[in-house]
Formats: C-alpha cells, sequence, structure tokens
C-alpha cells in the first residue's frame, strides 16, 4: 500500500514542479527563479512536515501519510528538499564536515554530471553528423 502513497504523491508533486516552474514570470531575466522556489518551497514543506508529524510531534501521522507527502510529493516536487533535510539533520548533529562536504559534493557533481552528460550527447550527435556528411560525400 505504501507504494501506491509513494507514487500517487509523486505524481502529484512532478505536477505541481511543472505548473510552478511554466509561470512566465518566474523564468524572468533568464535565471530559473521557478526552480529556485520550487527547491524552497519542497524544503521548508519536508521540514515542516516532518516535524510536524512525527510520532512525538503535534499532528502524530501515519506512515502512509508521511511517505505520501515527504517521499511522494517532496520528492516528486523535487530532490533538493531531500538533500536540504540530509545537509540540516548533519549540521543539526554536529556534523559540519560532512554536512559542507555534502553541499559541495551535490553541486560539483551534480554539475559536472550534467556537463558530462551534455559533452556525451553533443559528441554522439556530432558524430553522427560527420558521418552522414561523409556517407553522402561517398554516395552523392
Amino acid at each position: 500500500m505504501v507504494y501506491l502513497w509513494v507514487m500517487a504523491g509523486s505524481a502529484l508533486g512532478g505536477l505541481l514542479r511543472y505548473l510552478l516552474t511554466r509561470i512566465p514570470i518566474m523564468m524572468a531575466g533568464g535565471f530559473p527563479y521557478g526552480t529556485l522556489l520550487v527547491n524552497i518551497i519542497g524544503s521548508f514543506i519536508i521540514g515542516y512536515f516532518g516535524t510536524l508529524t512525527l510520532q512525538t510531534g503535534r499532528f502524530p501521522a501515519s506512515d502512509n501519510m508521511r511517505m505520501f507527502v515527504m517521499v511522494g510529493i517532496c520528492r516528486g516536487f523535487t530532490t533538493f528538499s531531500s538533500f536540504s533535510l540530509q545537509t540540516f539533520d548533519l549540521m543539526r548533529s554536529g556534523a559540519w564536515t560532512r554536512a559542507v562536504a555534502n553541499v559541495v559534493l551535490s553541486l560539483v557533481l551534480c554539475i559536472a554530471a550534467v556537463s558530462a552528460g551534455h559533452i556525451l550527447a553533443h559528441r554522439l550527435v556530432a558524430q553522427d553528423a560527420i558521418a552522414e556528411t561523409a556517407e553522402e560525400e561517398y554516395t552523392g
């Protein structure tokens, strides 16, 4: 049953993210304000809801409800909320070195992965274009 809750939450979170990041004013000046807003909102929700609904919290919630919101909606909405919560937990527990490493590694490695994916795709497209040009020269 928990899988259905996570799936439903993920679908809702993904839809909400899409809608929020498509608001034209959010993209003003070429800065991804929509994405930044989504990440901030998601981080706030996972921190707020997660704390408020602990079994010892003010409004205890079932595991299914917590999974629906925190794993489903928040992660469908943004994985940045999970990153933020994990970093906050590291800081709160006094593991500042690991918290800083998490921030630096997440930023650097994710940007590096985007770059690597872009470069790989660009090279494959460029090689296909070269191969097509060479074929045209031989057949033409």
